[in-house]
């Protein structure tokens, strides 16, 4: 693992017409049935910001694509754009715009739909270990090639990829493929 493995909320984007509070609170709910890390780390960043979770119900997780579910009567979705195109979201284009700016900073960016609406954008960082420059510098040094493998956006793990110097960079690997 080239990172911390403790990622962080860094960005709330509410999209127009949305309350940051009330965008958070619908989507950390969502969020805290999720096993996956960045669902952690948007709970926890909500958390940080006072916001109170609230129950879910028909929660359900599509794999390597998001999570969907009701919270306070209201139908909410984080994850991949493709998994609210696929859930028939529409008007989508000004939150891809934003999230490739979020992406070429290295960061995760979720997408989020309430009552099958584009409502905003959720950004996640992982810091790269201390001790990760130094340890790929000792691979290379054996001669080594370095591909990192992983389930990130495209642009992201590009992102990481050439701060890092690696050889090669294989992204938006689901979990099978890993």
């Amino acid at each position: 693992t080239l990172t911390e493995g403790k990622p962080k909320l860094v960005d709330v984007l509410p999209a127009d017409g949305f309350d940051l509070k009330e965008f958070l609170r619908l989507a950390a709910s969502l969020e805290q049935n999720s096993e996956h890390p960045l669902a952690a780390a948007i709970v926890q960043g909500a958390k940080e910001k006072g916001v109170v979770i609230e129950a879910v119900k028909d929660f359900r997780s599509v794999t390597a694509a998001g999570v969907l579910g009701t919270v306070a009567g209201r139908a909410v979705m984080v994850g991949k754009l493709d998994l609210l195109r696929n859930e028939k979201v529409s008007g989508l284009e000004p939150l891809a715009a934003s999230a490739v700016k979020l992406q070429e900073q290295g960061k995760t960016a979720m997408f989020v739909a309430v009552d099958s609406k584009p409502a905003g954008i959720l950004a996640v960082a992982d810091p790269i270990k201390s001790t990760t420059l130094e340890s790929l510098r000792e691979l290379h040094e054996l001669g080594l090639k370095l591909v990192m493998l992983t389930g990130d956006n495209r642009r992201t793990a590009d992102v990481v990829a050439k701060q890092l110097g690696l050889d090669a960079v294989e992204a938006e690997v689901e979990p099978a493929g890993k």
